[in-house]
């Protein structure tokens, strides 16, 4: 098993390099422009490299809070050439990343924290809601989880048929109503089918429009209530879903989700092929929520767990 499992992990780690690829490429080649002939890391190379930082998307306020580490350091010492200050930049992006830390799952195959466990998906069409939706049910029946859907966003057409797809494809029971129907039905019924079956994870899709946030907080609001009829304390979870290669536009429905209800958890989706990786950073900073998956490729596998640690390393490696 010890050798499987290792074999499992250098695979994750090289799709993460690869999902990584054009961020990292990015990056670096507007530090290395910023530090290019420099042997020494002073004021006017930081102010630079908070231009190259706010460009790789990692947001106006968390670039702040890590310019403001680097002239701590820069003050604090006489020397400070171009490999102490990838540290540093090293050391300042885990530490934000892991304040929003929160009790990560080890792996699919890890316990969860409640028998049935409810998560509640948001996010607007086209993020890859669904799409994240089937992977992490593929996911979690991997790792040995009984798992049902709920196909709870009624109002956009194609939606139910869209994660029915997904539901054949993985394997797994997907609880639905016609379209136009109350969405806090569709939820009532999956938890109580979920009760009846002793499915260990209940997933519940949500409609992903914006035009109205009043009517989405009513409409979410009501879901969740809805559900704790059945399960208390349900969700357990809310998913955010945002699509990384939007860069600031992730940052706006961020902001938009979290007035409409009580995001506790984020998945960054299209990673991969996009050098805006620096959403992961600024968002999970700024709404103070933790980033826990990330995706990095268009396969099953290629969502992932989001490991701080793992992704700072990859990202600077």
């Amino acid at each position: 098993m010890g050798l499987l499992k290792s074999i499992f992990t250098s695979e994750k780690k090289k799709r993460l390099d690869e999902g990584l690829a054009e961020s990292k490429k990015s990056f670096f080649s507007k530090m290395k422009t910023v530090v290019a002939g420099k042997s020494k890391i002073d004021i006017d190379i930081l102010d630079e490299l908070e231009e190259v930082l706010i460009r790789s998307d990692v947001g106006v306020a968390t670039t702040i809070k890590i310019i403001e580490a680097l002239e701590l350091r820069v003050s604090k010492d006489k020397y400070i050439g171009t490999e102490e200050l990838n540290q540093i930049l090293k050391d300042e992006i885990t530490s934000i990343l892991l304040q929003q830390k929160t009790k990560e799952l080890t792996d699919f195959d890890a316990p969860l924290p409640n028998s049935p466990h409810v998560i509640m998906v948001v996010g607007v069409n086209g993020v890859g809601k669904t799409t994240t939706i089937g992977k992490l049910s593929y996911h979690f029946k991997q790792g040995g989880k009984k798992v049902i859907l709920g196909a709870a966003d009624t109002f956009r057409a194609g939606a139910i048929d869209q994660l029915q797809i997904w539901a054949d494809r993985v394997g797994v029971p997907l609880v639905k109503q016609k379209m136009g129907s109350d969405p806090a039905s569709v939820a009532f019924d999956t938890l109580q089918s979920a009760v009846t079956q002793k499915s260990e994870l209940v997933i519940i899709d949500t409609a992903g429009r914006l035009h109205n946030k009043v009517n989405l907080m009513n409409e979410l609001t009501k879901v969740k209530r809805v559900m704790e009829k059945v399960i208390p304390d349900a969700p357990h979870e809310v998913l955010l879903v945002l699509d990384g290669s939007t860069g600031q536009n992730a940052f706006e429905q961020a902001k938009q989700f979290t007035a409409a209800t009580d995001v506790t958890s984020l998945a960054i989706t299209k990673l991969d092929g996009t050098a805006k990786g620096g959403v992961v950073m600024g968002i999970s900073d700024q709404f103070q929520i933790p980033v826990k998956y990330i995706g990095v490729g268009e396969s099953m596998e290629d969502l992932q767990l989001f490991h701080a640690e793992s992704f700072v390393e990859t990202f600077f490696s």
